[in-house]
């Protein structure tokens, strides 16, 4: 029985020139460093390995040096298809100076290219990317000039589009792992994260390629369970100990936390809580939009805040975080731990977590910005000269069901305080975010239109909703003058109706009872009725419905007053600065024609957005029911025999106009 323990200097000595060479690693997790460093170390003393393809998925480096950013050396590098440049800035310098080929690629799609190279399926065909730079009638996914082949081709399949992406074999697979036995066996008790390992393996392995796994001890022959090995030793040529043991680290902050491996769990309640900064702000207002029983995903920065808000408002054991790189459930970590979760309910390979987010699967999603503009285009994947990558964010933002993006308003220096429950702009930033046109589409605002996809932006000052005529400005927060704090930084003039203030528990430091307002537990409050003129008031001002369960509380809340009231009744409905969903008003109507059907004798509602009239008109049209929706109360009491100012006129019956097909 053959022993595969070699040294890394060993293991590197067997990379030729021109080979293809991927890596594990999510951001700062999971990086076998020892073999980056020996890699470099070989072709800094020798000048060989030379022109190496690298194919990489996340990030996988400090940014200052680390992981993949050891491999800037003139020469070791030819090309690079990566998800993210931004870990290795120097590579990343050599694409945008032409020294190297390079191609910008979903990461989700790499992840799951590793599956059809391992299978010798010729790519992949994917949705993902269609309008934004991947596309080939934009660029293709190649981030300079020199770059020619084309790798991704618009395809028609039985008159859908879709993007078809090239596999490129694989010839060297590097691989992390906790432990190994002597045959190659590998388990991960210690890892943060499995991501892609097992299918890297495969690609290589079935390529005749060399696979090398980094683990951090050998252990006796036999003495891994089956099921707990996640690379069997069929696969492995090479096993690497890291030497010294900081070679692997569980990430570059933390040598070992057994809450992220799973082996212990933690009381959560001691997790720190975050300043009331604008950091805080932005993550409450996101935590607004989190669906109970749904399953969410954070990106990095302001929005993994939304993860620490949730655990500290309690409603974390009501939402399923979950991780592109594999995490599901439990609370989400930040910092160098990015990527992994305390407390997770389990830990699943990348792949499979990309072909549960790209079919649909997620609720929510919360994302970074960078820029955006007035068609509601996002870029985070190429600005202020920076080449940083998409990462996942492309699989991400397109197929959640509802999108969430977060930012500060400006960047660069920006200075606030809230005082007295309201904001305060101190220092303005140096760069403004919204912009004429996105240097860069990393998410395209029409075509989450044509999808009806509902796409918000949260920044620390005021809150824009995706409109079909672009961006709508529809909150504001207290103390922001729109004139001086919101129009005067931006390039561009939104859609201003009537925007709302921004919730006032979002800048005062206490509990914001946000379980509450998620689980809808007092929307009976917006509910009262008039025996006297059997008049049923519903009042939906500031509310929002973000997802099918806030419908079904809803009715669930109107049919309880209407039966406690006897009989049929008359509704007058206020929607002012109510928000539905783009892809929810048919359920919407469909609550209405149920409430008709049983419960209304008339109904009336009323709204000043102009979108929301529209909307709401051809979802009631569809299903046969009296469309009009006035734009003042005064017109709705009227259309009822009521007052302008709700009171009844003397004498007068509701009028029977808009009482629907199901009207008594």
């Amino acid at each position: 029985m053959k022993d595969k323990t070699i040294k890394a200097d060993e293991a590197i000595a067997l990379i030729r020139d021109n080979d293809v060479v991927t890596t594990t690693g999510f951001v700062q997790s999971c990086i076998p460093e020892a073999l980056h460093a020996a890699l470099e170390k070989r072709y800094v003393e020798t000048g060989a390995p030379r022109d190496l393809t690298l194919i990489m998925c996340a990030g996988a480096g400090d940014s200052k040096g680390l992981g993949t950013g050891r491999l800037h050396h003139e020469g070791l590098l030819r090309r690079v298809i990566a998800a993210n440049f931004g870990r290795m800035p120097k590579v990343a310098e050599a694409a945008q100076e032409n020294r190297i080929c390079g191609y910008n690629l979903p990461q989700g799609v790499i992840s799951q290219l590793y599956r059809a190279c391992a299978a010798g399926q010729p790519g992949l065909f994917s949705k993902v990317g269609l309008h934004t730079y991947v596309d080939p009638r934009l660029d293709g996914g190649k981030v300079n000039d020199v770059t020619e082949e084309d790798i991704v081709k618009l395809v028609e399949v039985e008159g859908e589009e879709w993007l078809f992406y090239k596999a490129t074999k694989i010839d060297v697979a590097f691989i992390r792992a906790t432990s190994a036995d002597p045959s190659g066996n590998l388990s991960m008790e210690k890892e943060a994260l499995t991501l892609d390992s097992l299918a890297q393996a495969m690609a290589a392995y079935n390529n005749h390629g060399l696979v090398v796994a980094q683990v951090e001890r050998i252990v006796e022959q036999g003495s891994l369970k089956p099921k707990d090995v996640k690379v069997p030793g069929i696969l492995v040529d090479c096993i690497v100990v890291a030497d010294p043991p900081e070679m692997h680290r569980m990430n570059y902050g933390v040598i070992y936390d057994p809450a992220l491996s799973g082996e212990i769990r933690v009381p959560v309640d001691a997790m720190p809580k975050m300043p009331l900064d604008a950091r805080k702000i932005i993550a409450r207002r996101a935590a607004f939009e989190l669906p109970p029983n749904g399953a969410v995903n954070l990106g990095v920065g302001a929005p993994d805040g939304v993860a620490s808000v949730a655990n500290e408002e309690k409603v974390t054991p009501y939402i399923t975080l979950t991780t592109e790189a594999g995490a599901v459930g439990g609370v989400l970590a930040g910092g160098s731990s990015f990527g992994s979760s305390a407390n997770a309910h389990a830990i699943i390979d990348q792949n499979t977590m990309f072909d549960f987010y790209d079919g649909g699967g997620l609720d929510l999603t919360c994302l970074g910005m960078a820029e955006c503009d007035e068609q509601g285009n996002v870029n985070t994947s190429r600005f202020g000269g920076r080449l940083n990558g998409c990462g996942g964010f492309i699989n991400i933002s397109q197929n959640s069901r509802a999108v969430v993006f977060a930012g500060t308003f400006t960047a660069g220096g920006l200075k606030v305080e809230i005082e007295d429950g309201k904001l305060k702009i101190v220092q303005e930033g140096r760069a403004k975010k919204f912009v004429k046109q996105v240097d860069q589409i990393t998410f395209s605002g029409p075509f989450a239109q044509q999808r009806s996809q509902p796409v918000i932006y949260v920044t620390e000052r005021c809150v824009f909703q995706l409109t079909p005529e672009g961006l709508e400005l529809i909150e504001v927060a207290p103390g922001i003058d729109i004139e001086r704090d919101i129009l005067a930084h931006m390039d561009f003039v939104p859609v201003i109706l009537k925007p709302m203030p921004m919730d006032h528990r979002l800048f005062i430091d206490e509990p914001m009872e946000l379980l509450s307002d998620l689980m809808n537990l007092k929307l009976w409050e917006r509910v009262s009725y008039d025996e006297d003129r059997n008049i049923l008031f519903l009042n939906l001002e500031g509310w929002n419905v973000r997802k099918k369960s806030d419908i079904d509380d809803l009715q669930k809340v109107l049919s309880d007053a209407c039966e406690k009231a006897g009989k049929r009744v008359n509704a007058v409905v206020n929607h002012d600065g109510c928000r539905i969903a783009e892809d929810l008003y048919d359920d919407y109507a469909a609550m209405i024609e149920h409430m008709m059907q049983h419960h209304y004798a008339s109904t009336t509602r009323y709204t000043t957005s102009a979108f929301m009239r529209l909307k709401m008109q051809e979802a009631l049209s569809k299903r046969g029911l009296a469309p009009h929706v006035f734009e003042k109360a005064s017109e709705a009491h009227k259309a009822i025999g009521l007052e302008d100012d709700g009171t009844a006129k003397p004498g007068s019956q509701p009028a029977e106009a808009h009482m629907g097909k199901y009207g008594r």
